[in-house]
């Protein structure tokens, strides 16, 4: 599959300032991956080594010698390692936290060694226990699910996207047989999210029921690492917020509230939980905006907060949706619909690296995205069908008058009164 994030690998391996490169990200979106066939294209060997649980390759740095540690690792591998033409991948390595302090040596003493360290959990471990994290001496990258993009181009549909691309930078509708195809398409991926192994499963077998096994699977990989990573107090309240999530968006007011978990539930109770999903890539946490000044953060408010899934396929599994609810007209969907739909541009406009906020006026109205782009503050309004009309979006205009806005919604392209319209399936374009 393609990935966007193999040439951020290029760049890192061609770069004259080149550190161990680390990768962080969830379970099961495939670091793992990326990283072997990136190393089997771009080297002449790929040198593998799974850390957790395997105490041989751990003994391996004991020592914090660069050329020990190498010629460890190449007796337990039975390779000869040489420089600058072979990938080491050090998977896991929050379970060995000297082989992450063996970073910072090589990129001191030993840079021609190619690195690439990845790791599930370890936002949590660097946070929470006593790591010693090289700070400046290794490149990073977050890795996520595919986005809409990638998506469509595992099935093959180059020319789509182009004419996504073209329509989204010129605000000319697409021809309605391609922006049909392409809702379709959206529509697809809403229930079967971005987690490779599930697009793959999908590509292949069209089975919608092999699709909600394999989301539970992960689901339940999710719970269990809560269980076996986590303090004894912060297990059950970490696995009790994460199931309540889908809940959260359903509500007309998604704004996260404790009492949904628990009638007696309060904010410090539940705040190590919050921040231990969002250290292992799984959730992820919006906060209100106060003001509309720069820099947003300094104007966001830390008590008023959404959470949202980091796969939107997964929040499909959670909400136990069948592929057929997804195109339905069921009004008995629509709250769960919108909170979907919500969730998914989120995670498109997340996987461009923007930062995200939400304005709320009065208790009266809300716009549900804003963010900036270049030097101004833009808002961003979803709908998740073709009804577009939204006082909270015209409140917003008429109180801070933005540049433009934009409205994302089942629509065509198009810009109109300031507002530019972007069909649900281009958010990936809004960069």
């Amino acid at each position: 599959m393609f990935r966007k994030a193999y040439k951020t690998l290029l760049d890192w391996k061609n770069s004259k300032d080149r550190k161990p490169l680390v990768i962080m990200g969830a379970r099961q979106v495939g670091k793992t991956y990326l990283a072997n066939i990136f190393g089997k294209n771009e080297y002449q060997s790929v040198i593998y080594c799974m850390l957790e649980g395997n105490e041989e390759l751990q003994s391996c740095f004991e020592t914090l010698d660069c050329s020990v540690i190498i010629d460890k690792i190449s007796r337990v591998k039975k390779t000869k390692i040489v420089k600058n033409e072979m990938l080491i991948i050090l998977d896991e390595i929050q379970s060995c936290p000297k082989a992450l302090t063996s970073l910072k040596m090589f990129c001191e003493q030993e840079k021609d060694y190619h690195i690439i360290a990845l790791g599930s959990l370890l936002g949590i471990a660097t946070h929470r226990d006593s790591f010693s994290y090289p700070v400046g001496k290794v490149n990073q990258m977050e890795m996520f699910p595919l986005d809409f993009e990638e998506f469509l181009l595992a099935y093959e549909q180059e020319e789509l996207v182009e004419k996504i691309k073209k329509s989204y930078r010129e605000d000319l509708c697409l021809d309605e047989t391609y922006h049909n195809i392409a809702i379709d398409f959206y529509k697809k991926y809403l229930f079967v999210g971005g987690m490779p192994e599930i697009v793959k499963s999908y590509i292949d077998n069209e089975n919608e029921e092999l699709v909600t096994i394999k989301q539970n699977e992960i689901i339940n990989q999710y719970l269990s690492d809560m269980n076996k990573y986590n303090t004894e107090s912060e297990k059950g309240k970490t696995q009790l917020i994460y199931k309540n999530i889908s809940r959260q968006l359903a509500k007309e007011n998604k704004k996260f509230k404790y009492s949904l978990i628990k009638s007696s539930a309060r904010a410090r109770d539940y705040e190590e939980s919050i921040e231990w999903l969002e250290l292992a890539g799984i959730v992820n946490k919006i906060n209100r905006l106060e003001q509309i000044k720069l820099p947003l953060n300094i104007y966001s408010s830390i008590s008023d907060f959404k959470l949202y899934m980091s796969d939107v396929g997964l929040l499909t599994a959670l909400g136990n949706l069948k592929y057929e609810d997804i195109g339905s007209k069921n009004e008995l969907l629509n709250d769960f619909m919108g909170g979907l739909v919500e969730n998914y541009s989120f995670n498109q406009l997340r996987y461009n690296k923007l930062n995200l906020y939400y304005w709320v006026y009065d208790n009266s109205a809300e716009v549900d995205f804003i963010t900036r782009i270049v030097d101004d503050i833009i808002p961003i309004e979803v709908k998740s069908g073709y009804r577009t009309r939204s006082k909270s979006l015209n409140k917003y205009i008429e109180s801070f008058n933005p540049a433009y806005a934009i409205r994302v919604s089942e629509k065509n392209f198009g810009f109109e009164n300031g507002i530019k319209s972007v069909p649900l399936y281009a958010v990936f374009c809004v960069n």
